[in-house]
């Protein structure tokens, strides 16, 4: 029986190389779908389950790492890997405390996706083998930096969602139009967000996002 997976990255090449390698390369895996934002991904999902979603970290609309937690909610037994290029300690854990089972580093996504998908649809967890030195390095030295950016975690997924928007340029009115809720509500999220994070001006909220990755330029 195949593996059916769905692919979700905002660049068209990373999926069409994706998609050629695991073509190239096996047999019983099979791309069902493949989408360019986290939105679309979700109105896919509720169409046409899958073994396995393949998501990039940084997507618009809804980042890899929410979106995770929302195909979770959606259905306990989704099963994500994330494709990232990033690969500190701080990102992969991010990803695995959001549900994730698997974890790509871009740059070599291409020999290692065919591995993480079968361990992940047979229930293991795979990360990606360069990680683990990075995790060590950081671990024993950049304890600063590390609590610098746990800041993050203290948001709830609404703020997390908030904060991509903002970045991504929404106005508060588009925003409580693209979420659906009142305008107050959004400005209370706001200034939820910028207590938790010590950050009072736009601007450096932006910078903020792209930092962790939520958004890319």
């Amino acid at each position: 029986m195949s593996i059916t997976v769905i692919i979700a990255d905002d660049h068209a090449l990373v999926r069409e190389g994706i998609k050629a390698v695991l073509k190239k390369t096996t047999l019983g895996i099979d791309v069902i779908a493949e989408a360019s934002n986290g939105k679309e991904v979700l109105n896919i999902a509720k169409k046409m389950p899958a073994d396995i979603f393949l998501l990039d970290i940084s997507m618009p609309f809804l980042n890899g790492l929410e979106l995770t937690v929302r195909l979770i909610q959606l259905n306990p037994k989704n099963k994500i890997i994330i494709l990232s290029m990033y690969d500190d300690q701080m990102s992969v854990e991010r990803a695995l405390q959001s549900g994730a089972k698997g974890y790509l580093i871009k740059e070599t996504a291409s020999e290692e996706v065919v591995r993480a998908i079968r361990e992940v649809a047979n229930g293991r967890i795979f990360l990606s083998p360069k990680i683990s030195r990075y995790i060590v390095k950081d671990f024993f030295g950049s304890r600063q930096q590390y609590k610098k950016r746990e800041r993050f975690l203290r948001l709830t997924g609404k703020e997390r969602e908030i904060l991509q928007l903002v970045a991504e340029g929404f106005s508060s009115k588009d925003i409580a139009k693209e979420l659906k809720i009142v305008l107050a509500t959004v400005m209370v999220h706001r200034k939820n967000i910028m207590h938790k994070l010590d950050i009072h001006k736009e601007t450096d909220l932006v910078r903020f996002a792209f930092k962790e990755g939520i958004i890319r330029f």
